[in-house]
């Protein structure tokens, strides 16, 4: 059997993008955006849009980190449990949060429409799946608090149905979230860069912010291998884990932690029919548990934690054989299937899995999506294009605090101490 490539099926499947800033890097700008994922291209193209100059620096490639290297999921609702966070922070914050990453998918959408960018967007839905029976009662009650406070497009599916949705039977009912979508990620970040280009924005690839330095007049310097480009304003659109200067505020309040995909060969139309006929976004409900989806071309995409490790390739290459064993007990039938890729990228979590947005010493930043980056990641973009505009209430998370992880210095060393503490959650639980 021919090994996996060890690249995201997404990125591999993506146009290539060809609107690269010409020349060199520009003395000025009015913004320097620092990320060409979702949320630096969405805050580049917005504010293209309204006439600012704006230059994008890319370490890499476009969406080549955690916008090209996921599980191509657009999830409505929020990383938590809604009632239990409507304890915590109250009903009106809680559903102002939940109706954020509503939004977001239509944001998405929107985005896709203006910029007719084929990214194959539609809106299957999402089935979080009951892995254990008492499970589904979790999920009952859930529904029933969604459906009077925030959401009346969520239904249950009962344990002696389930078979309806997912043709296994390691599942013990479920619940649909109907309006959240799926879309190629590659292709929608190509799709996304190309707008920013036209809007007038200079994207550049390959090259990293090496040093932010405040200017004594007002402003920052910004230093990178190409030269150095002085703007008004820099929004920080990458993840936690930078190292240079102002960014080791930020790795104290993130922790990045792998996330593992593998995506199978094309596969027969009628098995996936018989398997998964309704082609929805699928999420078991444990701790560490998996999230899986088809393919335009009948792939399935199948990831999950597999390892509280981070990403690298041969780490990626060990939680892809976790992750093929896991496919094979829940889905037997595809057990033996070929697998054509397996890729691994880094998930940016916050202490309270919200998201994290703002001013730092002058510094505009969002980031912390927590798993849900695919929609709210475009979103945040547009809504911090408002907020460097001079509209602050734009920001949905500004009323957060944000303080530092105790013991956490940047490098997560408490990793395997997590994973075992979820593991037995999810055998007791």
């Amino acid at each position: 059997m021919t090994a996996p490539k060890p690249l995201s099926y997404w990125l591999d499947t993506a146009p290539p993008f060809t609107g690269g800033a010409d020349g060199g890097l520009a003395d000025r700008t009015d913004v320097v955006v620092i990320g060409a994922g979702f949320t630096g291209l969405a805050a580049a193209l917005a504010l293209s849009r309204r006439g600012v100059s704006v230059t994008v620096l890319e370490a890499d490639r476009v969406v080549g980190a955690a916008s090209g290297r996921n599980g191509g999921h657009c999830n409505n609702g929020l990383a938590h449990d809604y009632a239990a966070l409507s304890a915590k922070l109250g009903r009106e914050r809680a559903s102002a949060y939940y109706r954020a990453h509503v939004a977001a998918v239509d944001t998405i959408e929107r985005l896709v429409r203006e910029e007719d960018i084929a990214c194959d967007f539609h809106r299957p839905g999402r089935l979080k799946l009951a892995a254990k029976p008492e499970h589904f009662e979790k999920l009952a009650k859930a529904h029933d608090i969604l459906r009077a406070e925030v959401d009346t497009n969520v239904r249950l599916v009962p344990p002696t149905r389930i078979l309806e949705e997912v043709g296994s039977a390691a599942f013990h009912g479920g619940l649909v979230q109907t309006t959240s979508a799926q879309l190629h990620v590659g292709k929608f970040g190509v799709g996304l860069a190309h707008a920013a280009a036209r809007a007038g924005a200079r994207v550049h690839e390959g090259t990293p912010a090496t040093d932010i330095l405040r200017r004594p007049g007002g402003g920052w310097r910004l230093v990178t291998p190409a030269g150095e480009i002085v703007a008004d304003q820099v929004l920080v659109a990458t993840g936690g884990g930078g190292a240079i200067g102002p960014f080791q505020w930020f790795r104290r309040r993130i922790v990045s932690v792998g996330s593992f995909i593998i995506a199978t060969a094309p596969l027969d139309p009628a098995l996936l029919d018989r398997l998964l006929p309704r082609r929805r976004n699928y999420v078991t409900s444990k701790n560490i548990g998996n999230y899986f989806r088809t393919t335009a071309d009948n792939r399935l995409v199948f990831g999950g934690r597999a390892r509280f490790a981070v990403s690298n390739p041969t780490s990626d290459l060990k939680s892809g054989r976790v992750l093929e064993a896991t496919l094979g007990r829940l889905f037997p039938d595809l057990a033996n299937a070929p697998i054509d890729y397996c890729w691994g990228g880094m998930v940016d979590l916050t202490a309270d899995r919200l998201p994290r947005a703002g001013q730092h010493e002058g510094l505009f930043y969002s980031m912390g999506y927590s798993g849900h980056g695919v929609q709210m990641a475009a979103y945040m973009g547009e809504r911090m294009a408002e907020v460097m505009m001079g509209r602050p209430d734009a920001n949905p998370w500004a009323d957060l605090d944000w303080p530092s992880i105790p013991g956490h210095l940047g490098k997560p060393w408490f990793l395997p101490l997590v994973g075992a503490y979820y593991r037995i959650q999810d055998i007791l639980h």
